[in-house]
């Protein structure tokens, strides 16, 4: 349980203007999108897209790593990064199926964005549901086994020659049009109050420098 005199102890470390920020940025999360990278290996491509989670306001990243290891370049990341909630799948075994596993336990239907003959184009894509939006390399797309647990296919519409984009490029497209017609809804997609006051505690750890010397300072002045 949450220390609140603790949190308001950390609070007299930060300007009003920081904690306003954190405030403001909190009413602009939503858990009712979330992103799976499938085994990607380019760190830029990785960093862009977590970058573009946290521009658009989707809070959790979820991390595929059976052949390889996701990597976030900070100077492509921008800071992103630390905002974001990010579970990574590293174990032996299926880790795909387990990342979906625990999803769809979650409430989310599992969308794989890749050109399937049964795709749902992007502007007729229904944002009223929990959705996970599953991300793979830009050659192989994502694998099998995603096809196989997915819940619907979704695409970006193309008229040119080139038939694929970039996945960071993709992310982007997806969740400004998702993002911005859930804010338009009447779809309760906002954090609760609880999941709020933890982000906002574990954001202010993550500012503070020896957050953890002055914690120890702290709980030594109250015994």
């Amino acid at each position: 349980m949450m220390d609140k005199k603790l949190l308001t102890y950390f609070e007299s470390y930060l300007t009003a203007n920081r904690k306003e920020t954190f405030t403001k940025v909190l009413e602009n999360r939503t858990r009712h999108f979330t992103v799976v990278l499938e085994d990607i290996y380019q760190a830029h491509n990785a960093s862009a897209v977590v970058r573009t989670c946290d521009i658009f306001g989707v809070q959790d990243v979820h991390a595929i790593e059976n052949k390889y290891t996701n990597k976030v370049s900070r100077h492509v990341a921008k800071g992103s990064q630390k905002w974001l909630s990010q579970y990574r799948y590293r174990k032996d075994g299926d880790n795909t199926k387990m990342c979906l596993e625990r999803l769809k336990s979650e409430g989310y239907q599992i969308i794989a964005t890749t050109p399937h003959n049964s795709s749902c184009l992007l502007q007729d894509f229904d944002i009223s549901k929990k959705s996970a939006f599953v991300f793979g390399v830009e050659k192989e797309g994502v694998s099998e086994t995603v096809i196989e647990q997915a819940d619907g296919f979704l695409k970006i519409p193309m008229v040119g020659f080139t038939e694929s984009l970039n996945i960071s490029v993709a992310a982007a497209i997806i969740l400004q049009d998702v993002t911005t017609k859930l804010r338009d809804s009447s779809v309760k997609w906002q954090l609760s109050d609880k999941e709020k006051e933890v982000l906002y505690f574990e954001w202010i750890k993550k500012t503070i420098k020896n957050v953890d010397k002055i914690e120890e300072h702290y709980y030594k002045n109250i015994e």
